[in-house]
């Protein structure tokens, strides 16, 4: 199945309709946002369109097609293959890998349970976000992180949409040639796993815990799986600090990456002080363009 053939067949027929006629190059697709009645959105090279009822692209929300329940019913049966049910786990956390390892976020109403989120209902938005391997990306950035035979503790920093995640996956790719990488992936979005199988090439050495919390599973697979290096996706919090230094301790090397424009958002966090090599990325010449890698003291070492 194809790259265009993969992405049309999730879509209403109304929809599918309109992306067929509108002669895109699918492997550019970033992403897709359904709203009830409001026009649809997507992103296509890095740029913000509105999807007209005549097939094409304009900036202007008044020319855009109108997202109805049904479409978006309709598209959601298609995502689930009919059983929105056999996803429920998923729906706790707002989204749903589908094969191909694109990610789809909703919301509606929430239902809860004792106090946690049991499931999500009357979905009336939709964020269908495609995944794409940019293989070979790192390797300009992988000399910096490589401290003879390990490797430094590194974080990337990066602010949204500026491929951080798609510098992490690759990363791990080829590190995985050398090191068993174990990889804790909260939101499904590094292996992009489907029904347990990683839709994303992660090496030949990597083991992947799919939808589970980083701070359960960064120890869970110290304990299980032995790893070298541990990989994670967005970290934060002082809980994702505490998980870290505990791994830290047990001699195995972390990367992650983190959401910030600058070195200097960084050092306002516990985070600078852990990491040995600070990656930052910003989109001045394009997604995934590297402005510094730098030491722990600061230095900028690639300029």
């Amino acid at each position: 199945m194809d790259k265009k053939e993969e992405i049309l067949r999730i879509f209403s027929i109304r929809l599918r309709k309109l992306f067929l006629d509108l002669n895109l190059d699918f492997y550019n697709l970033q992403e897709v946002r359904l709203r009830i009645s409001r026009p649809i959105l997507l992103v296509y090279e890095n740029e913000e369109y509105f999807l007209g009822e005549n097939s094409k692209l304009t900036k202007c929300a008044k020319e855009g097609f109108i997202v109805t329940g049904k479409e978006i019913r309709e598209t959601m049966e298609y995502i689930s293959n009919y059983s929105l049910y056999a996803y429920e786990d998923e729906l706790r956390q707002g989204f749903i890998t589908i094969q191909g390892g694109h990610r789809v976020g909703i919301a509606g109403k929430v239902i809860l349970e004792k106090g946690s989120i049991k499931t999500i209902k009357y979905i009336s938005f939709v964020n269908i976000r495609f995944a794409h391997e940019v293989i070979g990306c790192s390797k300009n950035v992988l000399p910096y992180i490589k401290n003879g035979q390990d490797i430094y503790h590194t974080l990337i920093v990066s602010p949204p949409r500026c491929g951080k995640t798609t510098l992490l996956r690759d990363m791990i790719l080829h590190l995985s040639n050398d090191f068993n990488v174990g990889v804790v992936d909260e939101r499904s979005e590094i292996g992009a796993c489907y029904m347990g199988v990683p839709q994303n090439d992660l090496g030949i050495r990597t083991d992947i815990l799919d939808c589970c919390p980083k701070t359960e599973g960064m120890m869970l697979l110290i304990r299980s799986m032995s790893p070298d290096i541990i990989a994670v996706d967005e970290i934060g919090t002082m809980e994702d600090y505490q998980a870290i230094l505990q791994v830290l301790h047990c001699g195995c090397k972390v990367i992650a990456t983190i959401h910030g424009d600058s070195l200097e958002d960084v050092a306002k966090k516990p985070f600078g002080s852990v990491f040995e090599r600070i990656i930052v990325l910003d989109r001045m010449h394009g997604i995934g363009h590297v402005s510094g890698i730098y030491n722990e003291s600061g230095e900028n070492l690639c300029y």
